[in-house]
């Protein structure tokens, strides 16, 4: 399981809760900062994600961990009739739902607050799952996934994005470089909580990746799992699906 990264070392509330709060923090300058940091590559990331989404024609889709509804958005492209995006900052939600509005796409996507440990939907109803840089902020990461495999349906695809540490000695250098120093002085620079990108960071170079998470996704009870590391490793996309 993923070691439990505390963004405020000197705090005893829960990793949920002070995330929660993180977030609705930096909700307005998320997206912007966001562009910066990742050199605008995540945009690509993401619409390899709709791609895999979208050969499995899915009427429905659960984006979890759906922040500002960047992903949600993209998904709209593969006709899906319902979109549903849920996270627990309802900061960020709310910038998401000025974007979805301002686009028209209300009647197709609808933003709740909810809680990946304690998905508000019955068994198997979603053709489809995704999460985009949020698996590495659940509090409990067994407990998330088991909860997304009970209201996959059968035969539905399940979707992860997240960070991951390049394999390569040359890469990884790079890559630590840009996470540990690069990355926390923008967010301090340009974001109103100044730990935000410290916890960010930190939490992106312990997560587990590749082979590590495909093992954890299997124990849960997922088949069909594989990984497919992206720019020379410091994104995967991973996806499953369920018997």
């Amino acid at each position: 399981m993923a070691e439990k990264v505390n963004p405020y070392k000197d705090s005893n509330q829960s990793k949920k809760v002070q995330v929660t709060k993180m977030f609705d923090t930096i909700s307005k300058e998320y997206d912007g900062l966001n562009r910066v940091i990742s050199f605008g590559i995540d945009v690509k990331w993401r619409n390899k994600v709709v791609k895999l989404v979208a050969e499995k024609n899915p009427e429905n889709i659960l984006d979890i961990a759906t922040g500002t509804g960047d992903l949600a958005i993209s998904l709209t492209s593969t006709n899906a009739k319902e979109i549903i995006g849920l996270d627990i900052s309802d900061g960020m939600l709310e910038v998401g739902r000025q974007k979805i509005k301002g686009k028209k796409l209300d009647g197709v996507i609808s933003m709740i607050i909810g809680d990946s440990e304690d998905l508000p939907f019955e068994d198997h109803t979603f053709d489809a799952i995704t999460v985009a840089f949020g698996v590495r902020n659940f509090e409990n990461l067994e407990k998330g996934l088991a909860e997304i495999l009970r209201v996959l349906k059968p035969n539905g695809i399940f979707v992860i994005l997240e960070t991951s540490v390049p394999t390569n000695p040359i890469y990884k250098a790079g890559y630590n470089i840009h996470c540990k120093l690069i990355m926390p002085t923008i967010g301090k620079l340009f974001s109103k909580d100044k730990v935000a990108y410290d916890y960010l960071s930190e939490s992106a170079s312990v997560f587990p990746y590749g082979d590590a998470l495909n093992n954890i996704l299997r124990k849960i009870g997922f088949i069909n799992v594989r990984d497919m590391p992206q720019t020379l490793g410091v994104a995967t996309i991973y996806t499953a699906s369920k018997s």
